[in-house]
């Protein structure tokens, strides 16, 4: 049983009342007597908790940063009207602060043998999968004096997914893939490509793809245009150890990755390459091998929802010999990792030669802006010290890039939001250049 407000208001005016009008003892107690009364006889005709029956219904994912749906559906099976107040519990992390008053507590009144639907709004905040708790509710009774309260477990999960925000940057390289594909004017030859159609010489051409053989059965000169390969293998490494938990801005490193990865692989697929996913720090923490092409980038980002980084410096042994089971082909290897200096010492470069060997690598990394704006800081002896410790900052990851390149690695290194178009361009660099 619970007392609500009005209770205790209605207490303490009886018995400013009695003491006015009736001075005695006797008064106080018929007035408690009276009000004690009330509250039991208000208890006994409030609707019953326990008999309630309750069902969810609503969106099961939605991406970080917009709203999802979760209906809530209370069935009055007994002979009372419900006159309640709800609380539908969830993580904090499932609205935006001091949202969470509002968004998750209704009132409703249901007849006898009538249903009633809530619907709670969540605004997450983090990615991951977020879990109902307890609905609590509590029936007031007519008069408002008494109330009984309990919890139902009413299971539900939505799963807060990525939000691939660099999906802007599509339409842009896809315009760039339509040209190396050959299906505007402008035409690339390189290692890999194939052979696609012949076509009036313009000058400009390379006097390489000229056909002679073709032009001499014409009266003009024939050259050659040719495609990128289609149908390569792409295998996506997101490093999951504790460089990927380091925040730059409001989120993690891993979030960019994340957002770079999804970009690269709606790129890819569009250019009919396969794409497959690999998250691993001291083991493999996430897998997505063999889907087709309108298959990829949802299991992607459902595969990357409930990835977190782990504490612990990433096994680059164990993460190279998983790549190359997953890999037994020529392939193209994106590993988003981290560019400091001594984990790619100790950890990647040792073991970089038997990946370089087979496949083709790109290094994928997320600089942190306020980096370069702390190195062009000046005017005071702390700005000064931090430009200087800035810039040693960004000569050490220099250092470490150079010495991928010179180990046959394609690295990219960018700020978040310039990462994804960056590392899409990489790609396409490759696919032009013919090295895939």
């Amino acid at each position: 049983m619970a007392l609500t407000g009005r209770t205790a208001l209605l207490a303490l005016a009886g018995v400013l009342v009695v003491g006015l009008l009736l001075p005695s003892a006797a008064g106080v107690a018929l007035v408690c007597g009276l009000l004690l009364a009330s509250v039991v006889v208000d208890l006994l005709l409030a609707a019953p908790v326990r008999s309630l029956r309750l069902s969810r219904s609503g969106d099961t994912s939605a991406r970080l940063g917009e709203e999802a749906s979760v209906s809530l559906t209370i069935a009055n099976a007994s002979r009372r009207r419900l006159r309640a107040r709800v609380r539908d519990a969830w993580p904090p992390s499932s609205w935006t602060p001091g949202a969470e008053v509002t968004a998750s507590r209704h009132s409703l009144d249901i007849p006898a043998g009538e249903r009633r639907r809530a619907t709670t709004v969540l605004r997450p905040t983090r990615r991951g999968d977020r879990h109902a708790h307890r609905v609590t509710i509590r029936s007031l009774g007519p008069l408002g004096l008494a109330a009984r309260q309990g919890s139902h477990s009413v299971p539900w999960t939505v799963r807060v997914l990525p939000p691939f925000a660099s999906r802007k940057h599509l339409p842009s390289r896809l315009a760039r893939l339509r040209e190396l594909d050959g299906r505007t004017s402008l035409l690339v030859r390189g290692q890999g490509t194939e052979f696609d159609s012949l076509r009036e010489y313009i000058p400009g051409d390379d006097v390489r793809s000229i056909d002679w053989r073709a032009s001499a059965r014409r009266s003009t000169v024939a050259v050659r245009t040719w495609r990128p390969e289609r149908d390569r293998h792409i295998l996506i490494v997101l490093d999951t150890g504790r460089t990927s938990a380091g925040r730059v801005g409001d989120a993690p490193r891993l979030d960019a990755a994340m957002d770079a990865a999804l970009l690269l692989t709606a790129l890819a697929t569009k250019a009919g390459d396969r794409v497959d996913l690999l998250a691993h720090d001291r083991r493999a923490r996430a897998s997505v091998q063999g889907r087709g092409a309108s298959e990829v980038l949802p299991s992607l980002v459902n595969a990357m929802a409930v990835l977190e980084p782990a504490l612990v410096e990433t096994d680059a042994r164990a993460l190279v010999s998983a790549v190359l089971r997953r890999a037994p082909r020529r392939s193209l290897v994106v590993l988003l990792t981290g560019l400091d200096t001594t984990p790619v010492e100790q950890g990647l470069l040792p073991v970089l030669p038997g990946l370089t060997h087979r496949h083709e690598v790109l290094v994928a990394s997320v600089a942190d802006p306020r980096v370069a704006e702390l190195a062009q800081a000046r005017g005071t002896v702390e700005a000064v010290y931090g430009a200087a410790a800035a810039e040693q900052t960004r000569a050490e990851r220099r250092q470490t890039a150079d010495r991928l390149v010179r180990h046959g690695v394609t690295v990219v290194d960018a700020p978040p939001a310039d990462l994804p178009p960056a590392l899409a361009d990489a790609y396409l660099a490759l696919k032009a250049a013919g090295r895939l």
